[in-house]
């Protein structure tokens, strides 16, 4: 008979009567003497205690464990300030990687002027960004889960400085090319950068403050976006006439960058380390004191792609932020088309839209780490941000600029809101997977779906105009509402930060002599089932 399975029995108790009345128990009686054989001529029971207590659930989170080998030592945890400069660090050098992605599409009027090439040129600069991702994310996470954060910390803000420098050198009215090597080397960065977010509030931050962390993250490289959209139609105002004027402007812009980047990159080296001495929760703790010589890279990848739940939740966040980064890129495309010379305002609409959803990644952060309802949320955000782009999609051509601003920031709240809650959820649904390995993968379908899209409805946008670009991005997004209802939500970090390990399994709940001298009546001892063994 299995552990596990309850058969009824008549229960026969030491220190009882065939008849099943209690005589006065021996206190001198040893523990050997009470788990003896049992025997009144009609049922013979043998009791093991340690069979028994080897069944037993563990007493309370302390001895929570995945794998079967972990020991029954507590799993000590402790919370260092340190991780909050880590996450300051990163969050900086994160948000100059995103400014140098959209510096070039916000004013994409100006660079077309300045080095004489067509808008598919400039889009070309943004869509690098994705391209690169896609074939470098699988070395970029094993080089993660290999080498650790630092070394991947240090060649993201590595990389991003050294772009920013050839940027410098790209100013000239026929060094574009020289300026498309730049955003190459910027975009490789940004693969040792994007998925890190839910690594560091894994490694560094503790179960409450997890998901905040997280959020906190991915708002540096949303107010990167920001910023990249705010800053260059101030810095690079279009002076169409005056292309030496407009080559100083530009390169004002580069050298600032460059200056920042290098800066960070110093801070990087200083700061980061790949995690504390000791884990910030229950569950980095189980994780930490496995066998790092067991590990699978690519035994991770297969059990990803098996996780049907993982694989709804990669299409989805795909769609949402493919969606995302197209709107990003074409904005200025789509706003001139209905408001020529708006420049500077196009830039604020810009800022609006991913300030608006700062707030929401901070808010969905704050929310999640509180209550857990990972796909709850996801669900409601995302059918949220579907209502946001109809609006937008449909009030575009008003003629009203305050619309915009408005329908722009409700987008963005629910949009960009959306990003760091994929990570988390993604995290969940997949431990004890490598965090970098899940979010890379989210990160991965995310350009794809961002490269197709911004190309379609670029298209779409030329031929046809915005309208037709944004129809085609509204049926995606309804797509994507029907694929998160089917994830089926199973939040396995949580249930190990709570101790909740043994869910689904049968275990005895409490030891015959628990039962025998703590729950008995004087008048009867027949209990109606007893676990077998």
């Amino acid at each position: 008979m299995v552990a596990g399975e309850f058969l009824p029995e008549q229960h026969v108790l030491p220190n009882s009567t065939p008849d099943g009345s209690v005589t006065e128990a021996n206190s001198n009686t040893g523990d050997d003497s009470v788990y003896k054989e049992l025997s009144n001529g009609s049922v013979h029971i043998t009791l093991d205690p340690k069979v028994l207590e080897q069944e037993l659930p563990p007493p309370d989170e302390k001895e929570a464990m995945l794998p079967a080998e972990q020991d029954n030592d507590a799993l000590e945890t402790r919370l260092y300030w340190r991780r909050f400069v880590v996450l300051t660090v990163f969050s900086l050098y994160s948000l100059v990687n995103a400014f140098q992605w959209i510096q070039y599409s916000i004013i994409a009027n100006i660079f077309t002027e300045y080095y004489g090439v067509s808008n598919i040129m400039i889009d070309g600069l943004s869509v690098v960004y994705m391209v690169a991702y896609v074939p470098l994310i699988f070395p970029a996470t094993w080089l993660l889960d290999r080498k650790g954060l630092r070394m991947t910390a240090l060649l993201g803000a590595g990389l991003n400085a050294l772009g920013a420098w050839v940027k410098c050198a790209s100013v000239g009215p026929n060094l574009f090319w020289v300026t498309m090597t730049a955003q190459i080397v910027c975009s490789v960065a940004q693969v040792f950068i994007l998925g890190l977010p839910s690594r560091i509030a894994s490694v560094w931050f503790g179960p409450k403050e997890v998901s905040t962390a997280c959020a906190t993250a991915v708002l540096g490289n949303q107010l990167g976006v920001a910023i990249g959209f705010l800053l260059p139609p101030v810095l690079v105002p279009n002076t169409a006439d005056d292309k030496d004027l407009m080559g100083h402007n530009i390169s004002i812009m580069f050298y600032g960058t460059a200056a920042i980047s290098t800066l960070l990159f110093l801070l990087t080296i200083f700061v980061v380390k790949d995690r504390p001495p000791l884990p910030p929760s229950k569950a980095q703790a189980v994780l930490s004191t496995g066998p790092g010589e067991d590990y699978s890279y690519k035994q991770s990848i297969i059990n990803l792609f098996r996780s049907k739940p993982f694989i709804l939740l990669l299409i989805s966040y795909g769609i949402m932020t493919g969606s995302f980064y197209s709107v990003s890129t074409l904005l200025n495309q789509m706003i001139l088309t209905y408001y020529p010379g708006e420049e500077l305002n196009t830039g604020r609409i810009g800022l609006t839209l991913v300030v608006a959803g700062m707030f929401g990644s901070i808010l969905c952060g704050i929310w999640l780490d509180r209550t857990k309802t990972y796909k709850l949320t996801t669900l409601i955000v995302y059918v949220l941000s579907f209502i946001g782009m109809v609006v937008f999609t449909f009030t575009l051509n008003l003629d009203n600029l305050l619309i915009i601003f408005f329908t722009a920031g409700v987008l963005g709240f629910f949009m960009t809101g959306y990003l760091p809650i994929g990570f988390e959820f993604g995290v969940e649904i997949t431990y004890p997977e490598s965090e970098g390995t899940s979010s890379g993968l989210l990160n991965a379908f995310a350009q794809v779906f961002g490269i197709i899209f911004t190309l379609i409805q670029g298209q779409l946008t030329t031929d046809y105009g915005p309208l037709s670009g944004n129809i085609f991005l509204c049926g995606w997004i309804l797509l994507g509402i029907v694929l998160t209802a089917l994830i089926k939500s199973d939040l396995k970090r949580n249930d190990v930060n709570v101790g909740n390990t043994n869910k689904g399994q049968a275990v005895p709940t409490e030891l015959p002599s628990e039962k025998a001298f703590s729950d008995i009546k004087p008048e009867s001892c027949s209990l109606p089932h007893e676990t077998s063994i």
